[in-house]
């Protein structure tokens, strides 16, 4: 029997039998490792939003970007790296274990006491102390650097209460202090430790880690709880509104291209009837998009309703 062209998108068939297959190309956004992901995504933002985006890159303060989820946050970030050419984008993503230690810094005391004592073993000469040292993304960040690095600081509001507090220090003076090289004599007051990306080292000196550019800070939150004032004082808040018809037409144009407009109106139709803020995000609408165009059927009880499922609530 023939598959026919309306089972032809199918790759799994849940009928137990094994067969060879050909994956279908991924959409753009889900396309990794060399060869994958060849340029940036395009990134369309109101001009009042990126009047705000630079004011922040003038003030060299945080920007603080709120909005529901799926208006673009997270890739606000990735563009501005981009477009100011300041190299790989350093992450944090922010849960309720984190604090600023780790993403200033982490040491590996055992692991340096453990090969410190092979090496005496050996009769070879110990492991430097920069070995066991590696810089979180925001000390990665604050290193100094030719030009600033870009910080992603996803999700502060998932973080613990007091943690906008404890980063006021750092923002405010620009750098921090790794006490177990400060410590070190004289002879050994600059330490090679590892950096965030793993693509090198940074010196440091006396223990002190500081910024000679303030990094580009970009603080993402869904508006789960509010900030303190004094947090709030020293950024550039942005709110990211949800995109509206003629921005999401122009967002599926700018992903996969004008020509497809027409063939997947109702499907911008049916996420617009199902939207209510923060329960549907845009990259859903891309997908459906994406699926609809590689020959998948979607009907609107089915498979549509598992594509543009709500974000809130009990799944």
């Amino acid at each position: 029997m023939t598959t026919s062209a309306h089972d032809s998108w199918r790759i799994f068939r849940g009928d137990g039998v094994a067969r060879p297959v050909t994956m279908p190309p991924a959409p753009p956004w889900r396309r990794f490792g060399p060869g994958g992901r060849t340029a940036p995504l395009p990134y369309l933002i109101a001009p009042e939003h990126a009047d705000i985006v630079n004011a922040a890159l003038h003030l060299r303060r945080p920007l603080l970007v709120t909005g529901p989820a799926g208006t673009g946050k997270s890739s606000l970030a990735r563009a501005v790296a981009h477009e100011l050419s300041l190299g790989e984008l350093l992450r944090w993503p922010v849960n309720s274990r984190s604090n600023v230690q780790e993403a200033l810094y982490q040491y590996d005391a055992i692991g340096r006491l453990r090969e410190t004592t092979l090496s005496r073993d050996r009769g070879e000469a110990e492991p430097s102390i920069g070995t066991f040292i590696r810089l979180g993304p925001l000390g990665t960040a604050l290193a100094p650097h030719d030009t600033p690095r870009a910080l992603l600081v996803d999700e502060m509001d998932k973080g613990d209460v007091d943690l906008p507090n404890d980063l006021l220090t750092v923002f405010e003076e620009g750098f921090f202090e790794i006490p177990e090289l400060a410590r070190l004599p004289e002879e050994l007051a600059e330490v090679e430790v590892l950096t965030a990306d793993h693509r090198g080292t940074v010196t440091v000196r006396q223990g002190r880690v500081e910024c000679t550019e303030f990094p580009v800070v970009i603080i993402t939150s869904n508006g789960e709880r509010d900030f303190p004032p004094a947090f709030l004082r020293r950024c550039i808040r942005l709110d990211l509104p949800m995109p509206d018809e003629e921005q999401l037409r122009a967002i599926v144009a700018a992903h996969l291209g004008p020509e497809i407009l027409p063939e997947v109106d109702d499907l911008l139709q049916a996420f617009l009837r199902r939207r209510a803020p923060g329960e549907l995000a845009t990259d859903q609408l891309l997908n459906a998009v994406f699926l609809r165009t590689n020959g998948v059927h979607l009907d609107a009880d089915g498979l549509l309703d598992a594509v543009l499922h709500q974000l809130t609530g009990t799944v």
